[in-house]
């Protein structure tokens, strides 16, 4: 790991840095944990779906019954959509700052979220489109309708959801599909026989959708 105690709580977020591995792999991959998660947690899925990639961990900033979260919630799948608005325009000034101090290109960063995660990375995809270049969303639902949409920037979005999770409803996970094509993005959604929980076959998937996306160095 290549942050240092200082760096982790820089730019308003405590975060870990790693460094690329592979001189010819330019992006940048934003790791968001789920509910109760830190910035170490997907690491190693980030290094999976991504191999040689820098890995950006960053730790939500709310907590909630002592656990980190991205945005509060008023109730299970209710989400306070002032607070949404306000972290995800919090973690989309993180983005540039953390490019001007680790030296990566900030046109080229992919996030890749879990649960709480993927829902704030969703919510930046609506609200500041062109920060993200591209998302895999694991487990996601709308975080917020905006009030007024942003002109749209292109995104390439994978949504992996599971048939058999009781936390998001099909028809959420269609409505966000709808709502980030509006805003500009390819979407694909795909489903997994599963419930909540990550699987390896949602690994594998990511991976082949990273490789899909991986740009010119």
């Amino acid at each position: 790991m290549s942050t240092s105690p200082a760096e982790q709580t820089a730019l308003g977020f405590v975060h870990v840095h790693v460094a690329p591995t592979d001189a010819a792999e330019p992006r940048t991959v934003l790791l968001l944990h789920g509910t109760g998660g830190n910035e170490r947690d997907l690491l190693e899925l980030g290094a999976a779906v991504a191999p040689g990639a820098r890995l950006l961990g960053v730790r939500g900033q709310v907590m909630e019954a002592g656990m980190s979260r991205f945005f509060r919630r008023l109730a299970e799948g209710i989400f306070d959509e002032a607070d949404v608005v306000r972290r995800a325009a919090d973690l989309a000034a993180f983005v540039p700052a953390a490019a001007s101090i680790y030296g990566f290109d900030p046109a080229q960063v992919v996030a890749v979220g879990y649960s709480n995660g993927a829902n704030i990375a969703a919510a930046m995809l609506l609200l500041h489109p062109g920060v993200l270049s591209a998302a895999v969303l694991f487990r996601s639902m709308v975080p917020l309708v905006p009030a007024q949409a942003p002109g749209p920037r292109p995104a390439t979005v994978l949504i992996a959801n599971g048939q058999g999770d009781p936390l998001i409803p099909r028809a959420n996970a269609e409505r966000l599909v709808a709502l980030l094509q509006e805003a500009g993005a390819d979407v694909t959604l795909h489903w997994e026989p599963v419930g909540h929980g990550l699987t390896p076959a949602d690994v594998v998937r990511a991976r082949a959708f990273m490789a899909t996306q991986r740009g010119p160095a």
